[in-house]
């Protein structure tokens, strides 16, 4: 298998995960492209989960038996490595939601029951942008419905970048809260987040930042960032699905409310009332995800010992290659960016006036696993006036061999339909 030079050994890194050595539609070996979505799982975060269900079963926090102290101790050891790997000042400033869209929901609720000076309220604003994926607009369109906020957002290029010609219009003294993605997970713009944040500073609004498709892929330092609030899922990062995190501030997650009631996130109740526990635990009501975020402190073990920095750099060389590659395919669009700088490690593109629908599947048939459809991004799609794109996303795992195949899948795809 072809390596790209100095780059990471994708020979044995793909020894860890069984399904890239799947065959499909009568002996064609699976070529996994769909990592946007979600990635595959190495034989160390299975092993994880397995060992935790065999051995360790139980709840957490209250037991005084051997089980729960043991469940106890894995499901804060993967708080631990959640926080190391993200630069979190605290451990008890990560949050465990069972994916990033609760973590956001999680924000946007505590930003609507708020007391000042953190409150949203009608004579308040809430900054966007035109290129989230829908789990950073719907909760914050249902919080401007319920307070009466203002919500708006920044536009995009025609290149796939942020349009911040009017970041002094967008971002004012009445803003509370500015929400947005890292990188995009259509276009795979990588966004400019100092720019966004000094701005935000300036009139004392908070960020929150989508780090879903950042995560995975990048060093994500939570300190040099500068946010308020970073959320991010496992499932991406080949953790388990059914985990994801929120980090925030400490101060920040002392002084707001919690989102849900219930078990473990009490501190005393009476009929007449309840006090809470101090943070993370105030916001992790009922029994939590223990078995995911074991997976999930074994899947930072996994990448932590790769190295953040050297996946970036292997996946930035084969988007390049993917690129000029994929860039020879007569009536091919790129949608976003039309180089690999600033762009993370997702090509989204239409193929003439071939429905993506269509492309999706006829690629399915050689083996290729693509993503097809608006990717939960759909104002994109609105922006460039496309109905869908065909979307191919690549991972530590992912190789120019994968890349060329999908070329010569687009080029049967035209072939096929003349």
């Amino acid at each position: 298998m072809t390596q790209l030079p100095g780059l990471l050994d994708t020979d044995a890194i793909r020894k860890d995960f069984p399904l890239l050595d799947r065959v499909v539609h009568d002996g064609k070996k699976i070529v996994y492209l769909d990592n946007a979505a979600t990635s595959q799982k190495p034989r160390q975060v299975l092993d994880a989960l397995n060992e935790y269900y065999e051995q360790h079963n139980a709840n957490v926090h209250r037991g005084v038996h051997v089980l729960a102290e043991e469940a106890t101790a894995l499901y804060e050891g993967a708080r631990d490595k959640v926080a190391a790997f993200i630069n979190a000042p605290s451990r008890d400033e990560v949050i465990f939601t069972k994916n990033a869209s609760e973590s956001l929901n999680l924000v946007a609720n505590m930003l609507g029951w708020a007391d000042e000076p953190y409150r949203v309220d009608h004579e308040t604003e809430i900054v966007i942008t035109e290129m989230e994926h829908h789990s950073n607009i719907v909760p914050w369109q249902l919080l401007s419905q319920r307070t009466g906020a203002k919500l708006k957002w920044f536009g995009l290029t025609d290149d796939g970048r942020l349009d911040l010609s009017n970041v002094d219009e967008i971002i004012t003294e009445k803003t509370k809260i500015v929400s947005f993605t890292l990188v995009s997970n259509l276009m795979g713009t990588v966004n400019p987040v100092e720019t966004i944040i000094r701005r935000a500073q300036e009139v004392g609004a908070l960020v929150c930042i989508d780090a879903s498709q950042a995560a995975p892929h990048m060093v994500l330092d939570v300190q040099a960032l500068q946010a308020d609030f970073v959320a991010f899922t496992g499932h991406k990062m080949v953790g388990p699905t059914g985990i994801g995190v929120l980090w925030g501030r400490q101060e920040l997650l002392e002084d707001l409310p919690p989102f849900l009631g219930g078990g473990e996130m009490i501190e005393t109740v009476s009929m007449h009332s309840s006090t809470y526990a101090p943070a993370p635990h105030k916001f992790e009501a009922g029994t939590p995800p223990i078995a995911q975020a074991v997976g999930l402190g074994a899947a930072v073990d996994y990448l932590s010992a790769i190295g953040m920095d050297k996946i970036a750099e292997h996946e930035h060389a084969l988007t390049e290659y993917a690129m000029k590659r994929l860039a020879d395919i007569p009536d091919l669009r790129f949608i976003g960016p039309s180089t690999a700088l600033d762009r993370g490690a997702t090509i989204s593109f239409t193929l003439g006036d071939i429905h993506p629908h269509d492309v999706g599947q006829v690629l399915d048939e050689e083996g290729i696993a693509v993503r097809v459809g608006h990717h939960c991004a759909r104002p994109v799609c609105l922006r460039y006036g496309i109905p869908a794109t065909t979307r191919a996303s690549f991972y530590l795992y992912s190789t120019p061999e994968e890349v060329d195949a999908l070329a010569d899948g687009l080029e049967h795809v035209r072939n096929f339909f003349g």
